[in-house]
Order: structure tokens, then C-alpha cells, then sequence
């Protein structure tokens, strides 16, 4: 399980860093807009790339979402309560001594 949660935040800082260098297609942007200092890539070809790797990132997050929450739900079936099992008997202030 460990190991997929790493591969998780591998992916999840991927996808960060790959969504931060597409250029934004909205009018009123914060950082850069739709002015020419935010353009970082002019090629459309480029801009395919991002949106390609984009698209893979968030394939890969969700199923490996998907693979968690199964890989916990088995194994939160296979596992017992504390509460399923009977009380010990208390201790006496005899046994303690």
C-alpha cells in the first residue's frame, strides 16, 4: 500500500507542475492572463503535448485512486474489531501485586 501512495504523490506532483505550464485560456487570469508574457509555449504542437500528458496524469491519478480504495476496502474486510472480541476478565488489586 505504501508503495502506491508514493507512486500517488509522484503522480499528483506531476499533474500539478504539468496543469501550471499549460497556458490559460480565460480573459481575466491572475498570473500572465491572456498577455503575451504569459505565453510560455507559442506551438500549438506544444500545447497538444500539455494537454495529452494532462489527460494521462488524470487517468493514472484516478486509477490509481481506484486501486487504493479497493487494495484498503479488502483489507479492511479481512481484519477484525476490537470490539468483536470478548472482554478479559478485570483485574483484582491480588493479581496486581
Amino acid at each position: 500500500m505504501n508503495f502506491f501512495l508514493v507512486i500517488h504523490v509522484f503522480i499528483t506532483m506531476a499533474l500539478i507542475g504539468v496543469i501550471l505550464l499549460q497556458r490559460s485560456e480565460g480573459g481575466g487570469g491572475l498570473v500572465g492572463g491572456s498577455s503575451s508574457s504569459g505565453n510560455m509555449f507559442t506551438a500549438r504542437g506544444a500545447a497538444n503535448l500539455l494537454t495529452r500528458v494532462t489527460a494521462v496524469l488524470a487517468a493514472l491519478f484516478i486509477g490509481n485512486c481506484i486501486l487504493m480504495t479497493v487494495m484498503t476496502s479488502s483489507q479492511i474486510r479481512n481484519s477484525t474489531s476490537f470490539l468483536d472480541t470478548p472482554a478479559s476478565q478485570p483485574v483484582s488489586q491480588s493479581d496486581k501485586k
